[in-house]
């Protein structure tokens, strides 16, 4: 197993190695049989669980500490700095937008739950790893690349559960809703555990088994590869702790890193389906108006309602997001075109000119996850411009039925309500 260290530490960040689990081939030396291995659940933002953890080490005294974290979280929970330049034009193409604000608004809500609560989440974590030190042990990063979780994540779910998501985050983030009490510390007992994983597979079982139940055996799997140079006391979230120990309990049936690394293989997508059938709707509507012995002027008139109608929302999408002006007119200029190829988006191009009119930096990225409330977030120029492209693009696709409904109302081509009216009736 190769160990290297964690490049660019930010000097208030404790030193951290990571290590690579491999397969791992137990030489003449080594044990002949793996060490004990100790798991300890937290909450990511308990005062109760930072103590909990160093108590824990202080008194196991393992070989190594294995922490729920990858080298992305690390460094971002160190506040280490990120040499990569942002490419706006991918964060802005295909499934990205989204994946991108799923994973910030997440972030910003344990954010928003550890402000509460007065403990910055992953404190527990950084508070093994100190430990670790002072005790001389070992430190592994044992989770799963981030960036590799959100894309399965995203992939896994379908259109509604991904509705579901984005209804269930948006109020959180912005604090709509009435406030709750939250017993954090009751979260790392294993009956208040179990409910929640089990409310979690209702929503989305797709989802769950991505965050859940991949990172249980990927976790398990290098825990156990670690096993076999020293003991080993794991630092894991509280959701994850029984997953770990099922898979620890029969290690030869844990599935291999290879297969939980994967980036998800790129098929023909719900949305991509969608977006399809959309333009076909939208063209047979065009073709209703054509056969249909439409004049010069029905023809102008329905392309004028779908200019005013698709263009008209996207624009107020952009507005919504406080978007300069600039970004409004795009919108309203390219959404009608937009709308009839599903390869591209107006949210693309309103995103585009927001982000030449903002120049968003490597430091607006590192500071959007300093952020401490939603006005916090709206004052981030990178978050405007994911936000712009976002609700431009959700404008554009509401403005498309309006406007085909308002089409096929005007021109007396079918009567919406009847037809509506039909498909209930044979239901």
């Amino acid at each position: 197993m190769e160990s290297s260290k964690v490049d660019n530490e930010h000097e208030n960040a404790p030193a951290c190695q990571q290590f690579e689990a491999g397969s791992y081939i137990p030489s003449q030396e080594a044990p002949v049989e793996p060490h004990e291995i100790t798991i300890v659940g937290t909450a990511h933002v308990s005062e109760k669980s930072i103590l909990e953890v160093t108590k824990a080490i202080e008194e196991t005294k393992p070989d190594i500490v294995a922490v729920e974290l990858c080298p992305g979280r690390y460094k971002a929970l160190t506040g280490q700095d990120e040499t990569e330049e942002i490419k706006i034009s991918e964060l802005l193409s295909g499934s990205k937008l989204y994946t991108l604000l799923v994973q910030w608004f997440l972030a910003y809500i344990q954010k928003k739950i550890g402000s509460e609560m007065g403990v910055k989440p992953g404190a527990e974590m950084l508070a093994a790893i100190e430990t670790a030190q002072k005790t001389g042990a070992r430190v592994a990063l044992v989770d799963r690349d981030v960036g590799i979780t959100i894309n399965r994540f995203w992939s896994a779910m379908g259109i509604i559960d991904k509705i579901r998501l984005f209804a269930a985050l948006i109020p959180a983030a912005i604090g709509w809703g009435g406030k709750e009490e939250l017993d954090i510390d009751s979260i790392t007992q294993d009956d208040v555990v179990s409910q929640m994983i089990a409310e979690f597979r209702k929503v989305s079982p797709s989802a769950a088994q991505v965050l859940v139940d991949e990172r249980d055996a990927y976790i398990a799997r290098n825990l156990y590869q670690l096993s076999w140079q020293g003991r080993v006391l794991a630092v894991v979230g509280a959701g994850h702790k029984e997953g770990i120990k099922r898979h620890l309990a029969d290690p030869e049936n844990i599935p291999q890193l290879e297969e939980l690394k994967e980036k998800p293989k790129k098929r023909i997508s719900f949305a991509q389906v969608f977006g399809a059938a959309v333009m076909l709707l939208i063209l047979g509507t065009f073709g209703l108006v054509i056969l249909a012995g439409g004049s010069s002027h029905n023809i102008l008139l329905a392309f004028g309602i779908w200019f005013v109608v698709t263009g008209g929302l996207s624009g107020i999408g952009v507005l919504l997001a406080r978007g300069h002006p600039l970004s409004a007119l795009t919108a309203m200029v390219v959404a009608w075109m937009t709308t009839l190829n599903p390869l591209v988006a107006a949210g693309w191009f309103a995103g585009m000119v927001e982000a030449w009119k903002r120049k968003p930096t490597v430091k607006d990225l590192k500071n959007l996850g300093q952020a401490n409330s939603f006005d916090d977030m709206m004052d981030n120029n990178f978050f405007r411009v994911i936000l712009v492209a976002a609700l431009a693009n959700l404008g554009a696709m509401a403005g498309t039925f309006l406007g085909i409904y308002l089409i096929w109302q005007r021109l007396g081509l079918i009567n919406p309500t009847e037809m509506v009216g039909n498909l209930t009736h044979l239901i």
